[in-house]
């Protein structure tokens, strides 16, 4: 990934891959309409993963207010990912920074409503994207980006609401283990879903949420299980001398 400036302390970083998202977006456009279409289209997914940078520093600034360090935050051609140093030792404080990031774009779609940007009509609501105007595009899209994030499954920031609220009652460790057995529940749902109807985005989908959801309860498990033990448990204090002139079978 590629540093392109810092806000407010937190480095933004491009993956190189959202960067050959943006120049095939382009190209696609171009042939399928011209220029003004090629350059419409990428105008669009800037504006777009703005909403996305926006969302993220939701996540952010309400992490900051519980004293928890974002170093960075880097855009994909599937999102952003704002790397936070640790998750909130309170379930309320790591809830706030769930939700902060939808609220976001709920705020965003609530703004563009208020100058008079408003859903389009169409009569097949699959075509609604593709067939409205360019603003119109930017509402939908945000709330298409509020209510995929809050899917109760991890990655998504729906898990993290659904963690936060199950460790209100349980250890840690087991509310990550539900909610991310929830998130693979999803997944398996995504995936037939997406093969009985040969859309093989949500095969993408599916794949992507069930493992995020493994990695973030074996990561979970792995800090429990690690957090009682001193670091003289884990210091090496049995050592052997060696010669220049030892071999390296010796050694071994």
């Amino acid at each position: 990934s590629v540093n392109i400036g810092r806000i407010a302390g937190t480095a933004i970083r491009i993956h190189i891959t959202f960067l050959l998202f943006l120049i095939w977006i382009w190209g696609a456009s171009y042939v399928s309409g011209g220029a003004a279409a090629a350059w419409s289209g990428l105008a669009f997914m800037l504006l777009l993963f703005l909403c996305v940078l926006a969302h993220e520093f939701g996540h952010i600034f309400t992490a900051r207010a519980f004293g928890v360090q974002t170093p960075d935050v880097t855009l994909l051609p599937i999102g952003g990912v704002a790397r936070l140093q640790r998750i909130p030792e309170k379930p309320v404080q790591e809830l706030l920074v769930a939700l902060a990031g939808p609220a976001v774009n709920v705020a965003i779609v609530a703004v563009l409503w208020l100058v008079g940007v408003r859903f389009p009509e169409a009569a097949d609501d699959s075509n609604r994207i593709l067939h409205s105007g360019f603003w119109p595009k930017i509402l939908l899209v945000n709330v298409f980006l509020a209510g995929f994030n809050l899917l109760p499954a991890f990655p998504m920031d729906g898990g993290r609401v659904l963690r936060a609220l199950l460790a209100m009652k349980l250890p840690y460790a087991k509310a990550t283990r539900a909610a991310a057995s929830v998130g693979q529940l999803m997944a398996i749902a995504f995936g037939l879903f997406g093969l009985s109807n040969g859309a093989p985005m949500l095969l993408f989908i599916a794949l992507f949420v069930w493992i995020g959801a493994e990695a973030e309860a074996v990561q979970v498990a792995e800090r429990a299980a690690l957090k009682g033990v001193p670091v003289r448990d884990a210091m090496l204090t049995d050592f052997r001398s060696l010669r220049a002139d030892d071999t390296l079978g010796h050694a071994a």
